[in-house]
């Protein structure tokens, strides 16, 4: 599997119209890789926790895969770290859904679904945004009811909060506006070392 792609589509469960892209990704990523992607493709700035719960392929028990929590209650089911878990281990023609939960307190779920396992093409980088609609929602904005709120009062001039919404977002914004050529993608190794290695994190 050294020289496939994973392609999945990626929407984001709640808002309409629909928020998703369609991703490839090394066969050989882990689920931490993926998720530095998701975060990338959809516009997040990775700012909170995540996490993709997932079943098993062989009918075990569900997983939990993200960023283990030392300070969690014992009845939680266990965090597995997803720097450690390649994706290739559970995401399968037969097993190919999985939910991805970012930022517990808006609570944003994406439902990730392999599509195709693609033969890698040489001289092209991945992973790769080949498609996708909708601008993601800005971070804290409230989840999915306090972006309906804001798209309303954004799209309102008479809206009492219009102002102080386009304020708090930079001025402007265009819910439509997504090109898949501009996304860029980080490096996962480089996103595990701001999190995990720099100070002050």
């Amino acid at each position: 599997m050294a020289r496939k792609v994973y392609q999945f589509h990626v929407s984001l469960i709640g808002p309409r119209p629909k928020i998703w892209r369609r991703i490839q990704v090394p066969s050989t990523y882990s689920f931490w890789d993926l998720h530095v992607a998701v975060q990338d493709a959809m516009g997040w700035l990775d700012y909170h926790l995540h996490a993709f719960d997932i079943p098993h392929p062989d009918g075990g028990p569900a997983a939990c895969i993200g960023i283990p929590d030392e300070c969690g209650f014992e009845e939680d089911p266990p965090v597995l770290p997803g720097w450690q878990v390649p994706i290739s281990g559970y995401f399968a023609p037969g097993n190919p859904a999985a939910e991805y939960t970012y930022d517990f307190g808006d609570d944003w779920r994406h439902a990730v679904v392999l599509e195709d396992i693609l033969p890698r093409v040489t001289g092209v980088r991945y992973p790769l945004c080949v498609a996708g609609e909708m601008r993601c929602p800005p971070e804290d904005v409230g989840g999915p009811r306090g972006y309906r709120e804001f798209l309303e009062a954004i799209s309102d001039r008479r809206h009492p909060e219009h102002e102080s919404y386009l304020e708090w977002v930079g001025g402007a914004y265009d819910p439509r506006a997504f090109d898949p050529a501009r996304v860029r993608f980080d490096s996962p190794n480089r996103r595990w070392k701001k999190a995990f290695t720099e100070p002050d994190r």
